[in-house]
């Protein structure tokens, strides 16, 4: 059983921890990794008590958020999500109870969400991106379940060791899925930077899980010996999956008082981050208006984050271009900088003419300069407030007192919109490559004879 368990436990730890690290405000890659470590858990559970009460309730707790990931791989812009995502928590809820509660063979009903996550998912198939992801999702938790039920109920298809082996390709193909989404819905590459973090969590896998392996085949009746490994395994990969955040909090640690020497670590971890996401250059002219719309609304999101920007197709705009002279124009962080130039003047010519103000014409404004430029967040218990003007101050208290939370999300979608048909005009008045482009598609089909 170890044999088989600590690679599946350090593969999962790994993949969970990567994911978290692409991104972590995306709360679909929060749950997929939630899935991963739950799958690890109990395998672990599973190592230490084979059968036991436990590890079956650990083993079901994947099921019950894969829901979640397939209810979070629906566009956000949906009216019905909001409601969607609550009724999934107290349900999840509700099931856990019940999966307590029951014997072996009860404990199949925490596949009654995942069936109800993925009806929904093909329900809105036509709005989740790609277009295959509702499909492979579902031939992946098919062959969850059917573990599930292996384990579960009295048959003898094979040992356990092999069935939790063959489940836990079932979770990593789900995290492969959700990072390849996340990946073409931000305009980045992915296989370059999964597979230099691959290789690092492989090469702790065989040092650290092989040692631990044989660990456990030694020591068999110790059971905190056991989980000690797992702890140490479980540790290794956490650094393999999360190599930046981890390196930047040592920096706090062992720099407290060289703020210069962390800022300069900083920039070039950020920058050694995104090299391996970002797209090739020569891809940007396929860009349509929706595909160039979309990334623009997102690069609005992250435009106080600068690892973010730099990982954004738009960095090389020829409007950045036309800004950079001399070798800046081939350094990322420079052209990172440029982008975030251009999208600030670019919210600044839709503001209305005159002072300040919360009117109907004012609000595409204050949604984008003051909560996606200044950084302002409004809804937080305690917004930070030091070093804001007095427009700033009104339209933080105006957002609070009078502005939803969706109302506010609205009015920087339809800002970015905004935003982005001036840019793309622009680039269709201005840029020979996009004039060029405009007219072949333009062109109707000719027919060869």
């Amino acid at each position: 059983m170890p044999a088989i368990a600590v690679p599946a436990f350090a593969l999962t730890c790994w993949l969970a921890c990567y994911l978290i690290g692409r991104d972590p405000r995306r709360r679909v890659l929060w749950r997929t990794a939630t899935t991963l470590v739950a799958y690890a858990v109990g395998v672990a559970a599973w190592t230490v008590a084979p059968g036991g009460t436990v590890a079956e309730i650990l083993i079901c707790l994947p099921a019950l958020v894969w829901a979640g990931v397939a209810i979070g791989m629906l566009p956000d812009e949906m009216p019905e999500r909001v409601q969607i995502d609550r009724g999934w928590i107290v349900l999840s809820a509700v099931f856990l109870a019940v999966v307590i509660a029951l014997p072996a063979a009860g404990r199949l009903v925490s596949l009654a969400p995942l069936l109800g996550g993925l009806v929904l998912l093909w329900r809105f198939r036509d709005k989740v991106r790609p277009r295959s992801m509702p499909l492979a999702v579902t031939v992946a938790a098919l062959l969850y379940a059917l573990g599930l039920v292996v384990l579960l109920l009295p048959l003898s298809l094979g040992p356990p060791a092999l069935v939790l082996a063959a489940m836990a390709v079932d979770v990593m193909i789900l995290g492969y899925l959700v990072a390849a989404a996340d990946a073409l819905d931000a305009g980045e590459r992915l296989l370059p930077d999964l597979r230099r973090s691959a290789v690092s969590a492989l090469t702790g896998a065989l040092v650290v899980g092989g040692l631990s392996t044989l660990t456990m085949l030694a020591v068999r009746d110790n059971r905190l010996v056991l989980i000690l490994q797992f702890v140490l395994v479980a540790g290794v990969m956490g650094y393999s999956g999360l190599v930046g955040p981890t390196r930047r909090f040592l920096d706090r640690i062992a720099f407290p008082h060289d703020d210069r020497l962390r800022q300069d670590r900083a920039a070039l971890l950020l920058l050694a981050e995104a090299m391996p996401r970002r797209r090739e250059r020569h891809t940007l002219i396929a860009l349509d208006q929706e595909e160039f719309r979309r990334l623009t609304e997102r690069a609005l999101e992250d435009y106080g984050d600068l690892g973010r920007l730099l990982r954004s197709p738009l960095i090389d705009l020829p409007t950045v271009d036309r800004r950079l002279t001399g070798q800046n124009a081939e350094k990322p962080l420079a052209r990172a900088l440029e982008l975030r130039a251009v999208l600030q003047e670019s919210v600044a010519r839709i503001k209305p003419d005159g002072l300040f103000g919360i009117g109907e014409d004012w609000r595409h404004y204050n949604a984008l300069y003051y909560c996606c430029v200044l950084g302002l967040r409004p809804y937080e218990r305690h917004p930070e407030t030091d070093g804001l003007d007095r427009d700033a101050r009104r339209a933080l208290d105006w957002f609070r007192r009078y502005v939803p939370r969706s109302s506010l999300r609205e009015w920087q979608r339809e800002g970015a919109e905004m935003v982005a048909a001036r840019l793309w005009n622009e680039l269709m008045r201005t840029d020979p490559r996009w004039l060029t482009r405009a007219g072949s598609l333009a062109a109707p089909p000719t027919r060869s004879t």
